[in-house]
């Protein structure tokens, strides 16, 4: 059987660190939003011959046609499936994934969690196991901390290390740019830099999700800020002239997602965002004119 499904990415329309925990991790308080840039999945399980039963990830492989991704268990997707048949005890079936990348990679959009929750849930809908919403979010916790998030996506306040979801009202629609400089960030690296006690700018969580109560776009937007930004140690320069060119073509605001390096507008008139995508992406090739996604 095959089934074919995208999987959207994500965006933080504010990133805060309140605290570090006792088990070294960084509590968080994020506001992600859901965009229509997609990466596009097919899975296609087969019975294996002259076997009962999957024996570790031989059976699990995936082809995202880009060489420096992993086809094994090292890929999300196919940790994402591992974990399916594990839960469920579903066996004796060879599961090829092909994902056809859309969304730039390490670029702070969510790419690898958003096909891990899209595999948990097409696999879900192929073998009609009916885990439900709790159960999916649950095994993609075993995966990694943003891939609850993807499996129900929208509009989410997102706390601890961003697996503590509760549901927002939507963002009103609109145009988003994303931008991503030819570079990419470590996550762990920026993780070290941050010193919870010295962080001297933060979003205004809270003032969002009033603004969002009020579906006031404008009262969002002028309250955004990824922490993250003020310990890159290089690409500033590309980041500045990035939201420079966005808010030229009147962004209502503009931040880094996730741990970087892409930068995202929001606008609310199709023909600003239209002429800043096609500025951008007269100097950065990976440029995408999307929109948000309830």
């Amino acid at each position: 059987m095959t089934e074919t499904s995208l999987a959207y990415a994500k965006i933080n329309i504010s990133l805060d660190i309140v605290s570090k925990m006792a088990d070294g991790y960084h509590y968080l308080k994020t506001v992600m939003q859901t965009v229509s840039l997609s990466d596009e999945i097919t899975i296609e399980c087969t019975p294996e011959e002259g076997t009962e039963s999957t024996e570790g990830t031989e059976s699990i492989k995936v082809d995202a046609g880009l060489p420096y991704l992993p086809s094994d268990r090292r890929n999300i997707a196919a940790k994402a499936a591992l974990a399916f048949y594990e839960s469920t005890g579903i066996k004796g079936n060879r599961t090829l994934i092909k994902i056809k990348k859309n969304i730039p990679v390490c670029a702070g959009l969510g790419g690898g969690s958003t096909d891990g929750a899209c595999v948990l849930r097409m696999l879900d809908k192929m073998y009609k196991t009916k885990l439900g919403i709790k159960t999916l979010e649950a095994l993609g916790k075993t995966i990694g901390s943003d891939v609850p998030f993807s499996i129900q996506g929208g509009t989410k306040l997102a706390e601890g290390r961003g697996d503590i979801l509760t549901a927002l009202p939507p963002i009103p629609f609109c145009r988003i740019v994303i931008c991503k400089p030819p570079f990419s960030n470590s996550t762990p690296e920026l993780f070290g830099r941050i010193k919870v006690e010295k962080i001297r700018a933060r979003p205004d969580t809270d003032g969002i999700i009033k603004a969002l109560e009020k579906s006031d776009l404008n009262g969002v937007a002028k309250r955004m800020y990824n922490v993250f930004e003020d310990v890159l140690t290089h690409g500033e320069p590309d980041i500045a002239d990035i939201k420079s060119i966005m808010h030229d073509h009147s962004a209502l605001g503009t931040a880094m997602t996730g741990s970087g390096p892409a930068v995202f507008g929001i606008f609310d008139s199709e023909e600003n965002a239209k002429s800043a995508y096609e500025q951008l992406q007269e100097n950065y090739k990976e440029t995408y004119l999307t929109e948000v996604v309830s």
